[in-house]
This record gives structure tokens, sequence and C-alpha cells, in this order.
């Protein structure tokens, strides 16, 4: 991809510091845009090359192999998440308002950065990377433990293994990749089938009944 003349762009800044940090972003921006369209595991290392604008050597550079970008990007993603997540959570929210506003963001990250399962991720990745992987996306998980804890606490939700109610959600959620991805439903419609399917298996009146 070329500027209006023909020519790869330049990076201005300052210092080789700001220079690195602006190349950096270009990257992952690129990746960002080429996971929408094909999925992120699709993506090749000379697609994320010419899309920002830049040449595979400088690219291995900073990223030595396609793990390593992912790896990259994959913080990237949960910062934002975990940033768009406390924008959006209303004042004194309840757990479950905290955990529908979880569930519609994790949603949306399925559908503007497609990939595929944890199996297949990790087939693609190797053992080691997708450890890594998941190490990266490891505050997500602890704000879903805090969600399920703050209603335990409060006696809205019932749930005897924290950690494993957070694994089934997060499992629950996945499972909507397929029909978001070749819109059988939209995200609204997503969020409202798994914020449902989860409240109410957590609900405490379910779990004890009369």
């Amino acid at each position: 991809m070329l500027c209006d003349h023909g020519a790869m762009p330049r990076i201005s800044a300052a210092t080789v510091g700001e220079h690195r940090a602006q190349t950096r972003e270009r990257i992952l921006r690129a990746v960002s845009r080429l996971s929408r369209d094909q999925g992120i595991d699709a993506i090749s290392m000379t697609e994320v090359a010419g899309e920002a604008q830049i040449t595979r050597t400088v690219l291995y550079n900073y990223f030595p192999d396609k793990a390593a970008l992912l790896l990259a990007f994959t913080e990237r993603v949960t910062h934002y998440f975990i940033e768009a997540y406390e924008r959006e959570l209303p004042e004194r929210a309840t757990p479950a308002e905290r955990l529908r506003v979880f569930v519609g963001l994790q949603l949306d990250g399925l559908l503007a950065h497609p990939h595929p399962g944890p199996a297949d991720l990790s087939a693609a990745l190797g053992p080691d990377a997708y450890q890594r992987l998941a190490d990266h996306v490891e505050p997500m998980q602890r704000i879903l433990t805090g969600i399920i804890d703050s209603g335990v606490a409060s006696g809205d939700f019932h749930a005897p293994d924290v950690t494993a109610t957070a694994r089934m959600i997060l499992a629950v959620i996945g499972a909507e990749r397929v029909p978001l991805l070749s819109g059988a439903v939209t995200p609204r419609e997503a969020e409202e089938i798994v914020s449902g399917f989860v409240l109410r298996g957590l609900s405490r009146h379910t779990a004890e009944p009369a």
C-alpha cells in the first residue's frame, strides 16, 4: 500500500525512541485492520508489512515471528478492553450489570478481531506461545472472577467454585463466535442470549429451589 505520490510514507519523530514507538503502533494497527477481514490466525507477516507500509525486514526487527506479533496485539486488545470496561460501567453497577458489560465487550471483541477457538489457536501457535497468549489475557479473567466474587458476596450469585464458573462463562461467550461471524446473530442478540443464560445459571433462586 502506497501513499498518494507512490512512495512509502515517512514517520516523523523527534527521537529514535519515538520513531520506534510510532512504527510499532502502525504495525499493531495494521494487525487490527487485517484481523477484521480474515481473522488473526490467517494473517501473514508479509500482509502485515504491506498493510503497515514497511518492509518485512523492518517488521522482523520489531517482531521476530508471528507468535511475538500476536502476543503484542493481544496485550494491546486486553488494555483497550479494560479501559472500555471501566468507562462503560454504570455508576454503582450491580454484579449483574457488570457481568452484562463484560459479556457485551467480549462479544464485540470477537467480532472486531476474529480468531479461531482455543484448540485451533494452540495448534497454530504451539503450546508455549499459546500459554504466553493465555497469560496476556489473564487481566480480563481476573475482572470476570471479581464480578462473580462480588455477586456471591452480595448474595446475588451462587457459584461454589468461582474459577471454574469463570471458565464456563468464557466458554459460553466463545460459543457465540461462529454465529456472530456468520451473521446469524447480532452482537446485541448474542449479548442477550449469553447474559440471560449465564445470569439464570448464577441466580441463587435457580440454585436453591424452595
